[in-house]
C-alpha cells in the first residue's frame, strides 16, 4: 500500500509548527499505525533527516500514551480503537493521511506529535488518596456491592487517560475524563469517606489547567477508545453539585 502522509513537526511548544509531506510506500496493511510511524523513520533516518517525534509505551492499547489525531478523528477513522490498534487496512490505498497533535491549550506540544499530558496528572493528584483501615488485607466479600454497581465501576475505571477526549471536544473538555476517574471511587462505600472532597478539588484543578466546559455534543463518548459514557459525567455532575450544597449547609 501506497500513501501520502502530511504530519505536523514543531520543534517545541513556543515555536511555530508546520505539516510536512512524507510519501511512503510498500506498507504493509497488516501494520499498526504506529508501526507505520516506525518505518516511516527508518526511512528518514536513512537519509539522514530527523525523525517524527510520537509518543508510545505499551502498544496494546492500555497505556494511553499513543494518542494522535489522524484524519480529523482522535486515535483514527476506527471506533473504541486506540492508535496504537489502528492498522493500515482501515486506509484505502494511494490516500492522504493527515497526522497532528492532540490540540488543546492544556496539552501543549512537547515536540511534533508528542503532546504534555501532566494536566491529567495533576488532576488525579487533586482527588487524593482513599482511607483505608490499616493492617491485614480484609476479606474480599467484607464490603458487598452489588453486580450492577460493581460493572459500572468497572466501566468507569477502563478510562486510560488517553486526551481522546479533550480532542474530540470543540471546547476541549476533561470532564469525560474526570468524570471517570470521580465515578470509579464515588460509586463504591470504599470511596465515601473523601468523596465530596475528591470532587470538589478535581473539578477545581480541572478548571485550573485551562481545560474548558462540557459542550453536550458526545464527540468524547463518541471518539473514545473505551467507550466511556458520558452518563458519568451527569453523574459527577450530581456529586458536585452535593459537595456543595453540604459545604452550604455547614
Amino acid at each position: 500500500m501506497d500513501f501520502t502522509l502530511k504530519i505536523w513537526r514543531q520543534e517545541n511548544a513556543s515555536s511555530k509548527g508546520s505539516f510536512k509531506t512524507y510519501p511512503l510506500k510498500d506498507v504493509s496493511p497488516e501494520m499498526s499505525f504506529l508501526e507505520m510511524l516506525d518505518y516511516l523513520n527508518n526511512q528518514l533516518i536513512s537519509k539522514g533527516e530527523e525523525p517524527v517525534t510520537f509518543e508510545h509505551d505499551c502498544r496494546e492499547g492500555i497505556c494511553g500514551t499513543c494518542g494522535l489525531y489522524i484524519n480529523g478523528r482522535p486515535h483514527g477513522p476506527a471506533r473504541n480503537t486506540t492508535t496504537c490498534e489502528l492498522h493500515m487496512r482501515e486506509f484505502k490505498d494511494g490516500a492522504t493521511i493527515v497526522v497532528e497533535p492532540w490540540r488543546a491549550s492544556a496539552f501543549p506540544v512537547i515536540k511534533d506529535l508528542a503532546v504534555d499530558r501532566s494536566s491529567f496528572e495533576r488532576i488525579m493528584q487533586a482527588g487524593g488518596f482513599v482511607n483505608v483501615n490499616v493492617g491485614t488485607a480484609p476479606d474480599a466479600n467484607a464490603i458487598p456491592i452489588g453486580k450492577l454497581i460493581a460493572d459500572k465501576v468497572f466501566d468507569a475505571a477502563t478510562c486510560i487517560g488517553c486526551g481522546a477526549c479533550v480532542a474530540a471536544c470543540k471546547n476541549s473538555s476533561a470532564m469525560l475524563f474526570a468524570a471517570a476517574k470521580i465515578a470509579q471511587y464515588a460509586m463504591i462505600p470504599q470511596g465515601q469517606v473523601e468523596a465530596k472532597e475528591r470532587v470538589d478539588k478535581m473539578v477545581k484543578q480541572m478548571d485550573a489547567e485551562g481545560f474548558g466546559f462540557c459542550s453536550n455534543t458526545y464527540g468524547c463518548e463518541f471518539d473514545c477508545p473505551k467507550g466511556i459514557s458520558v452518563d458519568f459525567i451527569a453523574l459527577m455532575n450530581r456529586e458536585f453539585f452535593s459537595s456543595k450544597v453540604c459545604k452550604h449547609k455547614e
